[in-house]
């Protein structure tokens, strides 16, 4: 189960994150914080000696169930902000941000890993009928 903290007056759409928590068979609950960037800069320094406002982060708890499987953290300002300059939803940039942090928690790194991250995103940007994915559009100099 998904559990949002939306700490903005922005709606939150749940049912792509649920079916994106579905089709991975995720089994733990999922905390998800929607904050502005002035909050994920205070946690992106805090937690990764990081001073500027990011798009997503994602802590995992390490553990068995019961425990949640981690915290996802987004932006809705850099979400806004991407959505706009994409030419896409804000739901379906809360989607990806939510994919990438998600494939985090389940252990994945695109930082070390050989590609299996973007293509796990690729996977489930095409079968959610997503924009481009996180990494794609790093790694093409699009990223908001």
């Amino acid at each position: 189960m998904i559990f949002i903290d939306n700490q903005t007056e922005s709606l939150i759409n749940i049912d792509i994150l649920e079916n994106i928590s579905n089709y991975l068979n995720i089994d733990r609950d999922i905390e998800l914080i929607i904050v502005d960037n002035i909050k994920i800069k205070d946690i992106n320094k805090e937690q990764r000696g990081i001073n500027r406002p990011t798009d997503v982060l994602s802590f995992p708890i390490v553990g068995d169930k019961p425990l949640p499987l981690g915290s996802i953290v987004i932006s809705i300002d850099k979400v806004k902000d991407a959505s706009s300059t994409l030419g896409h939803s804000i739901d379906y940039e809360i989607a990806l941000l939510f994919t990438h942090g998600l494939l985090h928690l389940l252990g994945f790194d695109h930082e070390e890993d050989d590609g299996q991250m973007r293509e796990k995103e690729r996977e489930i940007m095409l079968k959610f009928n997503l924009p481009k994915t996180l990494i794609v559009r790093v790694e093409e100099g699009k990223s908001c």
